[in-house]
């Protein structure tokens, strides 16, 4: 199962619009996964398979770390086309 973390400045707004985007692009795809909301502080010290957020945030996180950027927290079309081929690799990668 695919562990993907939404991250936004506080984590209860934007990040929970993405996460419910991303839950309805992994149902629709078939993409197993476990999705959850977080603040940037909080994804510093987080693990996860992928993070996804905007390019805002992208500074905070380590080399190491598989980040996707979105141009928006709300518009599933621009999800989609920014992240689902990504996903759909990842998963595949990790078995699922």
């Amino acid at each position: 199962m695919l562990e993907i973390k939404t991250v936004c400045g506080n984590g209860i707004g934007s990040s929970l619009m993405l996460k419910m985007k991303i839950e309805q692009l992994c149902n629709e795809n078939n993409i197993e996964a476990n999705v959850e909301s977080i603040d940037s502080n909080a994804a510093m010290g987080a693990n996860a398979d992928v993070f996804i957020t905007v390019k805002e945030f992208v500074s905070i996180f380590d080399k190491g770390q598989k980040v996707l950027v979105v141009r928006s927290y709300m518009n599933k079309k621009k999800i989609k086309e920014d992240v689902l081929d990504d996903l759909i690799e990842i998963s595949k990668k990790l078995g699922g």
